[in-house]
C-alpha cells in the first residue's frame, strides 16, 4: 500500500510539473505577443515569476525522490567503511535538517506576507513561497528515509 501511494505522489509530482511548465510557456508566450502588439498585459512578469518558483520548487521535490541532487562524491567513495558511514549519516542528517527549517522558517514568511498583495495580480504574495512548506517536508522525510536505509542497509555487516 505504501509503496503505491509513494508511486502516486512521484506521479502526482511529474504531471504537476508538465502542467507548471505549460503554463509558465503560455505565460511568457502571451507577455511576447502582447508587447509585440503595443498591448502589453502588465501582470505576466509576475505571474511568471510566481510559475518559476512553483516549478523550481517541485523541481526540486522531484530531485530529492529520484536522489538526482548534485552530489560530490570523490572523497566520499574514497572513504573506507566506518569513516564512510559516519559521513553518510552527517550528510543525510544536515538534509534532515535543513528541510525541516525551510518548511519551518517557509511558515513564518507566508504568515508576514499573507496581507501582502501582489502589484498586478488580485492574490498574495505568500502563493510565492507556500511550495517551500511542501518541498522541506518532503526534503525531511526523504532524508529520515535515506538515514533508515544507509542505518539498515548497514546493520550485520561488520566493521
Amino acid at each position: 500500500m505504501f509503496p503505491r501511494l509513494v508511486r502516486l505522489h512521484d506521479l502526482f509530482l511529474e504531471r504537476l510539473a508538465m502542467a507548471l511548465v505549460v503554463a509558465l510557456l503560455g505565460m511568457v508566450t502571451a507577455g511576447i505577443v502582447s508587447r509585440a502588439v503595443n498591448h502589453p498585459f502588465s501582470f505576466t512578469d509576475e505571474a511568471s515569476g510566481f510559475l518559476m518558483v512553483w516549478l523550481a520548487c517541485i523541481g526540486w521535490m522531484l530531485a530529492t525522490r529520484r536522489g538526482a541532487h548534485i552530489r560530490i562524491r570523490f572523497f566520499l567513495d574514497r572513504l573506507p567503511g566506518v569513516p564512510k558511514l559516519g559521513t553518510e549519516i552527517v550528510i543525510e542528517l544536515g538534509a534532515v535538517l535543513l528541510g525541516a527549517v525551510i518548511a519551518w522558517k517557509a511558515l513564518h514568511v507566508i504568515e508576514a506576507n499573507s496581507d501582502v498583495e501582489a502589484t498586478t495580480m488580485p492574490i498574495s504574495t505568500a502563493w510565492m513561497y507556500v511550495p517551500l512548506v511542501p518541498a522541506g517536508l518532503l526534503t525531511l522525510t526523504q532524508g529520515l528515509a535515506d538515514l533508515w536505509q544507509t542505518l539498515t542497509a548497514r546493520a550485520g555487516k561488520p566493521v
